[in-house]
């Protein structure tokens, strides 16, 4: 138990620098997520689809979050349409898909477990090579907020239209 809270904590602290891990989880998942630095992209999105005040709020969310990267992986053009007001349906879709509503630790997950999302689909965890959202990995797990915890992960997942 001590070395798995004992890496959540270091891994929490190097990806999120060790003032904003060190604050006691103080802050919200949008203030943990400006304080990363990493995820401007999503939380331009969030503020466009008028989410991130939801975020902010009392929760509590488990947000698996997509960087910068992941992000810019996705086809030209998607993300600066996705952030145009007439496709703002869509781009909330995309990113309820990411939350699921209460506090789930990665303790919590089981192999082949179905999640529903804010969005209203689920997504499927699995755990046999490493942990994965759907076809994303999660590189960073259990960064603790506030109101919910962050879960980092490699690409933006997609709900079907």
């Amino acid at each position: 138990m001590f070395r798995k809270t004992f890496f959540a904590a270091t891994a929490a602290a190097a990806l999120f620098g060790s003032t904003a891990y060190a604050a006691g989880h103080s802050m919200n998942i949008v203030d943990t997520a400006k304080e990363a630095g990493t995820f401007e992209t999503l939380l331009a999105a969030a503020q466009a689809a008028g989410l991130a005040e939801t975020l902010s709020g009392d929760g509590p969310f488990t947000v698996f979050a997509p960087t910068d990267e992941a992000f810019a992986a996705l086809p030209e053009g998607t993300v600066e349409s996705l952030l145009l007001p007439e496709n703002k349906d869509q781009l909330t879709a995309i990113l309820t898909y990411h939350v699921i509503p209460g506090k789930v630790m990665s303790s919590d997950l089981s192999d082949d477990m179905a999640a529903t999302t804010v969005q209203g689909s689920d997504v499927m965890i699995d755990l046999d090579n490493g942990v994965m959202v759907q076809d994303a990995t999660v590189t960073s797990a259990d960064i603790e907020a506030s109101n919910g915890v962050i879960h980092v992960i490699d690409k933006v997942i997609m709900p079907e239209m």
